[in-house]
């Protein structure tokens, strides 16, 4: 998955990276392959540019935001990955003819989640439940969710909690709502985002 140190990277410099990343993460595959695994459930990443901290750090040009407010750069980067990563899957099979890989498009479970939130129900896509400042992000990247900071001019603030978590889609600027990951789950379950590959060997 494309980590959080890669968001202050340009998006050819995140971009140049992936093949690096792919690598990695089939190296962690050959590691668990000796140590016994024979079924591996992979999933790509999610819409990185709907994080509100990401958005907090590169959306103050808001050129740089799409039609929902999400970073278009962030989300270019992981739909490229993801296209890698997908590519790795396909190829696994023939490399471990012996074991199931189960491809999970959380990609596209998270943006639905994002850009059609009203329809589940929730109120605020991006901006967080337990956070600080108000609208449109309530977000403060200093202050943690339910720690106290100083903010640039110098107030004390603290990051607290919503009243109904379940209306939010975003937890603290990075973790999704428990409302939130039981839709994920939900989706997940339902195995319509799922794809197998075996060995014709199987």
């Amino acid at each position: 998955m494309i980590s959080l140190e890669h968001f202050t990277k340009t998006l050819d410099q995140v971009v140049g990276l992936i093949p690096t990343i792919i690598d990695i993460f089939q190296d962690g595959i050959k590691r668990l392959y000796a140590e016994g695994a024979r079924n591996f459930w992979i999933h790509n990443t999610g819409p990185l540019g709907c994080i509100a901290q990401v958005v907090s750090l590169f959306g103050r040009d808001k050129s740089k935001l799409d039609e929902f407010g999400c970073v278009s750069d962030h989300n270019q980067a992981a739909k490229l990955f993801n296209s890698q990563l997908h590519g790795l899957f396909i190829k696994l099979p023939q490399q471990y003819p012996d074991s199931r890989f189960t491809y999970v498009d959380i990609f596209s479970i998270k943006s639905d989640l994002i850009l059609n939130h009203s329809k589940y129900g929730f109120n605020h896509s991006i901006m967080v439940c337990c956070g600080t400042g108000g609208p449109p992000l309530n977000y403060n990247d200093q202050v943690n969710c339910g720690s106290t900071g100083k903010s640039s001019d110098g107030t004390i603030i603290t990051a607290r909690a919503c009243n109904d978590s379940s209306k939010y889609v975003n937890w603290d600027g990075i973790h999704y709502t428990e409302a939130a990951n039981r839709f994920v789950a939900l989706h997940i379950l339902s195995g319509r985002y799922s794809e197998t590959a075996l060995s014709w060997n199987l």
